[in-house]
């Protein structure tokens, strides 16, 4: 498996990773009311997050199946970070593939002067980012429209 930055030409193919693995994987976690409004907005691929040069991809051979990154987080004072918009393709979890990503996530943002790295979990997501390092447990609502928010957790680690 290959790792590297994404770019314009990829986010056809992160949206469609999105799009295709998002619901499948959200599912057991979120009822389909939550779903219903908030995979529309989630399941599609940032432009700009995507040519940003921290978000990246995870490709067997041409195939992407694995994709996030991270940006600097201008909330906050000194050097922290977001994890941003991570998905692993639901038919191939379990793989070594979100970890792979994670680890050079990391490794990036270090390189990159992050000391700290926040993310905003799916509660599906919490057990991995735990597995991660990431601590935390507090429920937020991440707005994603006036009037629609999608439950999840706040966690941090140390980079």
């Amino acid at each position: 498996m290959d790792i590297r930055p994404t770019s314009k030409r990829d986010i056809a193919a992160v949206d469609e990773l999105l799009a295709r693995s998002y619901p499948a994987l959200l599912k057991a976690d979120y009822p389909p009311s939550v779903l219903v409004t908030a995979l529309p907005l989630i399941s599609r691929a940032q432009p700009r997050l995507v040519t940003c040069g921290t978000y990246f991809g995870v490709f067997d051979g041409e195939q992407l199946v694995g994709a996030g990154g991270w940006t600097y987080d201008s909330k906050r004072r000194g050097p922290v970070a977001s994890i941003r918009h991570v998905v692993t393709d639901h038919e191939r979890v379990r793989q070594g593939i979100g970890r792979a990503l994670m680890d050079h996530i990391l490794k990036t943002a270090q390189a990159g002067g992050v000391r700290e790295m926040r993310c905003q979990a799916t509660f599906t997501a919490v057990p991995y980012y735990r597995a991660m390092g990431f601590v935390g447990d507090q429920q937020i609502e991440v707005p994603l429209q006036p009037g629609i928010g999608f439950p999840a957790v706040l966690m941090r680690r140390d980079v």
